[in-house]
């Protein structure tokens, strides 16, 4: 006696989806957070912005690492004194393609500016080298009661945002080279 039809094609089709759904839950959780001798490791004390070298806080680094060693890590600035001041506030080193809502971003450095919104922040993105503007998402509103946190990127394994003090950005990290 042969097996019914619907089964056969039910554990066809399980087969088939359950090694994809696996490699893809193995991907996210080859990122966790970075050490913080790994994020000094590529995060500048003093970080070339456009014409200038500005001082960085490095208590406010954070980071993600993957098991190739990739990066995508920040910290904030200190601007006062800087003709940046007002206009930058956190410098991003970015090894793996990531996408922060629309904004694509490659293997770079960044800057990132900010401005308050009613209940959002409007984040801005820029090449660190050259100032020219990559995009702007709106960051929203943190639930009542997380913590405030300078910085922070959080693994993409437990919750794929990145944190500015009670606002969040989703992203996405992206497998292929970005333009």
């Amino acid at each position: 006696m042969s097996p019914h039809p619907i089964k056969s094609h039910l554990l066809f089709l399980l087969l088939i989806f359950i090694p994809t759904s696996f490699v893809v839950a193995q991907e996210k959780s080859s990122w966790r957070m970075a050490t913080s001798s790994e994020l000094q490791a590529v995060l500048p004390t003093r970080a070339p912005v456009e014409k200038e070298r500005i001082e960085t806080e490095m208590r406010t680094a954070s980071g993600i690492i993957d098991s190739k060693g990739k990066i995508i890590a920040g910290v904030v600035l200190i601007t006062a004194g800087y003709s940046a001041d007002g206009k930058y506030s956190h410098y991003l080193v970015v090894q793996s393609p990531i996408s922060f809502g629309s904004v694509s971003l490659a293997s770079g450095n960044y800057v990132i500016g900010w401005q308050r919104g009613e209940d959002d922040l409007v984040v801005n993105f820029y090449d660190a080298t050259t100032g020219q503007e990559r995009g702007t998402v709106v960051a929203h509103r943190l639930t009542t009661g997380t913590r405030v946190e300078a910085f922070r990127i959080w693994p993409p394994s437990s919750n794929p945002i990145l944190q500015i003090g009670r606002f969040a950005i989703p992203y996405v990290l992206e497998s292929r080279p970005v333009n």
